[in-house]
Order: structure tokens, then C-alpha cells, then sequence
């Protein structure tokens, strides 16, 4: 199969690859059990991170294949496989006509429902009054929470639950991983906050604390978090505001 011109971004990163294989064949089955044989065959070796097959609504006949590749220089050890020149050789021979390919450089790739969610931890830090939360949160919002005995359910719900964090600390989020997948985004987060005001009957230390966390949010058709699944350390947190010394005399 082909491979790409080289492109870096502008610090000098080298970018995400992707190749657009378009075909016409009346033997999707066929083809389609090609592919299988590919991931197969090339397991272990291959550097393909991402394929998306599509069949055109209009031409059943009509099909495009998105292959993604983490770089240039793994798009051209994926190219000089045996396997994938074995394998491109069979697909031609199932296709009505030569297909076509066609490199691209990735210029943006924006996961749109990661950023609703980095947009949401951004707004519930920020100074002064919250934010409505409306443009990134659904009005049925189901919260879980293991530190709560209820799970919040519903815009105002998490509303009051977030100023209740708010009146105890001036805090920010910090995102150090985010996954996303369908209608999911996974993040892994780092919390920092100073101790300002009253959470849970601590009084305030004026201490500034950490915690770290992952939360998995799901998303709708609109693109607004519909739920949400927390885990955090919230009994380190205790600990850091000298709530777990009593206990332990």
C-alpha cells in the first residue's frame, strides 16, 4: 500500500498520518473478510492504530477505508510489510476497478466531546458565580459519585453538589490523560485546591491540598454530558486536612 509525504507541525512534532482508500467492489464479503485476514496476519507487526471501513448509502458498491498511522516513519514500516503487500494484492484483485489512494496530513483533530468535558471542568473552577453548566451539561444529568449515598441526579442536582466543593476551596483541574471512544471520554485528572471555607464540618485550614482522580463521562446526540462516573481519592484529601488525626487518636 502507499505511503505519505512527511509533515511536522509547527513545534516540530511529527504529525498523524492517514490514508484514504477508495474502491468500488461487488464482493464486500470477500473484502471484508480480507481485512480480517490482514489484522491477522500482521499482528504484532503492524503500526495501523486506527481503520474505519465505509460503504457509500447511495453505491453499495462504493467503498472507502480510512487507515491511521501514529507517524510518517510508522506508516512506511506498516508499507514494507509482506503481509500488507500480499494482503493490497488480493484486495485489487476484489475490486471492479483499480483503487484509488489518497495520503493526508492531519491538520486538526479535534475529539469534541473530550473538549465539552475539558470545558466543563474548566468552568466549575472559575472564580466567582458558577456558570449555568447548561451549554456543556444535559438537564437530566445522572451523577455517581461512591462518596455520596445518593447518586445526583439532574442539572441542579450536580449544580449544588459542585458549589458545595466551590465553598470549600478555590480549586483547578488539570488534565493529564483523556481517551475517548464513541459516546465516552475517559480523563485522568490532578486536583489542586486551597482549604477556604467549610467542606463536610472541616472548618477552613488554609491548606492547599491535591488529590487525583478518573472520571468517565458519557455524552449525547447533542453533545452535552448526559452521566458520569467518578473515582478520586477523596480519603487522601481528608487526610491532607488533618480530618483523619481524631480518628486515629
Amino acid at each position: 500500500m502507499g505511503v505519505f509525504d512527511r509533515t511536522r507541525g509547527a513545534g516540530g512534532d511529527v504529525m498523524t498520518f492517514l490514508q484514504l482508500i477508495d474502491c468500488k467492489t461487488s464482493r464486500f464479503d470477500e473484502m471484508n473478510r480480507l481485512m480480517d485476514t490482514w489484522v491477522e496476519r500482521t499482528k504484532g507487526k503492524r503500526t495501523a492504530s486506527h481503520s474505519v471501513i465505509g460503504k457509500d448509502r447511495s453505491d453499495a458498491s462504493h467503498i472507502v477505508e480510512i487507515v491511521e498511522f501514529p507517524s510518517y516513519e510508522e506508516a512506511v514500516r506498516n508499507s514494507n510489510l509482506p503481509e500488507t503487500d500480499s494482503v493490497f494484492r488480493e484486495m485489487v484483485a476484489l475490486c471492479d476497478e483499480m483503487p484509488t489512494f489518497t495520503d493526508l496530513d492531519v491538520v486538526r483533530d479535534e475529539q469534541l466531546y473530550a473538549g465539552t468535558v475539558r470545558r466543563f471542568l474548566l468552568e466549575v473552577a472559575t472564580e466567582g458565580e458558577l456558570p449555568p453548566l447548561n451549554d456543556v451539561m444535559a438537564e437530566n444529568y445522572h451523577d455517581h459519585d461512591p462518596a455520596n449515598e445518593q447518586d445526583a441526579i439532574g442539572l441542579d442536582a450536580m449544580r449544588r453538589e459542585i458549589e458545595m466543593w466551590r465553598r470549600g476551596f478555590d480549586f483547578a483541574f488539570t488534565v493529564e490523560d483523556q481517551l475517548a471512544e464513541g459516546d465516552r471520554v475517559c480523563t485522568r485528572w490532578s486536583w489542586k485546591g486551597d482549604h477556604k471555607g467549610d467542606f463536610m464540618g472541616i472548618l477552613a485550614t488554609g491548606k492547599q491540598v491535591t488529590m487525583t482522580g478518573t472520571t468517565v463521562f458519557r455524552c449525547g446526540e447533542d453533545g452535552k454530558i448526559v452521566e458520569g462516573w467518578w473515582q478520586y481519592d477523596r480519603l487522601g484529601l481528608l487526610a491532607q486536612l488533618g480530618a483523619l488525626d481524631e480518628l486515629e487518636s
